[in-house]
């Protein structure tokens, strides 16, 4: 005959995990540990799942092959590509009907900055190096795309794609003051 088994005493602490529990079958993701939205204390934090599937820069934070800084500096360097990014925009339907041509939107002063940091940290990586940043942080390619993309497709130039891409991080972690230069 076996034993009963005792229940535990209820644990607060474990009450909330808020992790989904039913991923998709191709789901990547990865925990990260965010400010909790429904605190009553401020800096309390939960852990969250996010998704690298189309993500190489959480993809590499997640694996710890790049730290913080060069984390928060390639994120700093996509928002000022998308505050500076101008193309076609979609069409407004709350916007007034006006017959003829469209009149451009005036540049706005934080597109004027982001446009300058941006041209700061071309001039800092150099023409290969913002490509190579160009290439992971604003079309998500991979090293192996980039390396087929340049018709270099061996693993000596892709492990060198890869160490260029953590110096350029590093240079934008500097220019964006999330780390300070060694002596």
């Amino acid at each position: 005959m076996s034993k009963a088994k005792r229940k535990k005493p209820h644990d607060p602490a474990k009450a909330h995990d808020r992790r989904p529990r039913d991923l998709l079958r191709n789901a990547e993701v990865a925990t990260v540990e965010v400010d909790n939205p429904l605190a009553l204390d401020p800096g309390e934090k939960i852990v969250a799942l996010r998704s690298i599937r189309n993500d190489p820069l959480a993809r590499l934070h997640s694996h710890h092959q790049i730290d913080e800084a060069q984390y928060q500096g390639g994120r700093a360097f996509q928002s000022d590509w998308e505050k500076a990014e101008r193309g076609p925009r979609a069409v407004d339907p709350t916007r007034e009907y006006v017959d003829g041509g469209q009149m451009r939107e005036p540049i706005t002063e934080g597109q004027r900055k982001a446009v300058l940091r941006l041209n700061r940290a071309e001039r800092e990586l150099g023409a290969d190096g913002s490509a190579l940043v160009h290439d992971v942080l604003v079309h998500g390619m991979t090293m192996d795309q980039i390396g087929q993309r340049r018709g270099l497709r061996t693993q000596r130039w892709r492990d060198y794609f890869s160490r260029r891409f953590c110096e350029c991080l590093d240079r934008l972690a500097l220019i964006y003051g999330f780390a300070t230069q060694k002596r």
